[in-house]
């Protein structure tokens, strides 16, 4: 079977639903190794521990239930565990039991997870707009391209930023 005939085209008045998903990996993957080298030079942590511990901040009293929070970053409830694990071992969350209920467990920012995000931020915040150069994007393709990714699924803008 010839390749070139079967590959997905993604130009033209009908793009290929499967080449715009492949493409959207691509992308996704090339942003998160850029915030995964940023974050871990600088603090350590990969960019799965930042939004960890950024989802942490923007609760009430900077604490969730461990399931909640599983359930926000659409991880399992084991997956948390691991996640959040070596986030413990460092002193930026803790975890604390539901003074009501022995079973359930919330996972909460300490103070030093705190300032260390404060921190964590920056470098984030840096990393973006290097990746998003004026020189190569405008401010009308940031809010296309953010109006985009909530259609398709992602949080409402300036959900993340708390």
């Amino acid at each position: 079977m010839d390749r070139a005939a079967t590959a997905p085209v993604a130009t033209g008045p009908n793009p290929d639903p499967l080449d715009t998903a492949l493409r959207l990996v691509r992308a996704q993957t090339a942003v998160v190794k850029r915030f995964d080298a940023g974050l871990s030079r600088l603090h350590g942590v990969s960019l799965a521990d930042f939004t960890m511990l950024l989802h942490l901040s923007q609760a009430p009293g900077g604490r969730m239930r461990r399931v909640d929070l599983a359930e926000a970053l659409g991880l399992t409830a084991s997956g948390v565990t691991r996640g959040l694990a070596p986030l413990e071992r460092i002193g930026l969350v803790a975890r604390e039991a539901a003074a009501r209920d022995a079973r359930v467990t919330y996972a909460a920012l300490t103070p030093t997870g705190r300032e260390r995000l404060a921190e964590m931020l920056y470098t984030a915040r840096k990393v973006a707009a290097e990746h998003f150069a004026a020189e190569q994007w405008s401010a009308e393709d940031l809010g296309r391209l953010s109006a985009l990714l909530t259609r398709l699924g992602g949080t409402a803008p300036g959900r993340h930023l708390g």
